[in-house]
């Protein structure tokens, strides 16, 4: 099995997004990604939190495909954690998916007595940051030959 990881995408609005599920859905059929389980978390502008699983969306069944009646690892508890994440009058797409992508690499790290140690995802904002600084380096650079 590959590194399992869960994820929360948050969108304006208390109606998900299809062209995230979309994205999702993609990503399966490629065989990046399997998803294990997932909820939509709805915040209401009260502030009024509901959610409810993915699969009881018949217009996404491309991406939820493969997720059984047995997962409900995702619960209560998951929807209200992610909530606090959410302004009023928004919700989240809340997944549990297993990168399948590194399966292969994880088993070699398993075989030869290794672990993941530590996992540290970048923010966007940090890496473009980053970037940016790279190229004023490189333009700078170039000005001074």
């Amino acid at each position: 099995m590959g590194p399992v990881e869960c994820v929360v995408l948050a969108f304006p609005g208390e109606r998900l997004k299809v062209a995230a599920v979309t994205a999702l859905a993609d990503l399966r059929r490629a065989g990046q990604v399997r998803l294990i389980d997932s909820l939509v978390v709805v915040k209401s502008e009260a502030g009024e939190v509901s959610s409810s699983e993915l699969v009881e969306y018949d217009e996404y069944d491309d991406a939820t495909a493969e997720i059984g009646p047995e997962a409900n690892l995702l619960g209560p508890e998951d929807a209200a954690e992610a909530a606090a994440a959410l302004e009023p009058g928004s919700c989240a797409l809340m997944l549990l998916v297993e990168h399948i992508w590194a399966a292969d690499a994880a088993e070699a790290i398993r075989e030869a007595g290794g672990r993941v140690a530590a996992s540290v995802r970048i923010p966007d904002a940090y890496v473009d940051e980053a970037r940016e600084a790279y190229q004023r380096a490189v333009a700078e650079a170039a000005g001074r030959s």
